[in-house]
């Protein structure tokens, strides 16, 4: 049974669209004793087969850990959005309802290099001479 339903799907076919790069999904998964690790793989495949430009690959946490080191990755199930290189955007977790949403913008920021973020912030940003690890936790409460 698939995870987006068929409006859905076209609906987001149509927002990656405005990719204008390819972007790389690369998830980060365990197949034991690891809550929504199989609904979120599946999401991800179905997401992946509605755009030419969206590429997913999977990885078995336990047994790559030094590849998910290379990507900042601690804990499954992860997916880093990126395009060349290992930096990208990570989301833990199922990305569903509203962190699906936040799963499309990273897609199409990532695909366009643009952060949306304004002058004045970019500046701020790059100002920062130090390493900075930031989170954002989300909850549907």
């Amino acid at each position: 049974m698939s995870l987006l339903r068929e409006d859905d799907a076209i609906e987001v076919r149509e927002r990656l669209k405005a990719m204008t790069s390819p972007v790389r999904l690369v998830h980060f998964t365990q197949e034991l004793n690891l809550e929504y690790g199989h609904e979120t793989k599946q999401l991800l495949e179905e997401l992946s087969a509605l755009s030419d430009q969206l590429s997913l690959e999977i990885h078995n946490f336990l047994l790559e850990k030094d590849y998910a080191a290379e990507y900042g990755v601690d804990m499954v199930p992860a997916t880093v959005v990126c395009n060349g290189d290992a930096r990208g955007i990570r989301f833990y977790g199922l990305p569903a309802g509203y962190e699906f949403a936040s799963l499309l913008d990273a897609i199409l920021m990532v695909s366009q290099g643009d952060s949306g973020l304004s002058a004045e912030s970019r500046e701020k940003v790059a100002a920062i001479a130090q390493p900075l690890h930031l989170q954002v936790f989300v909850t549907p409460t």
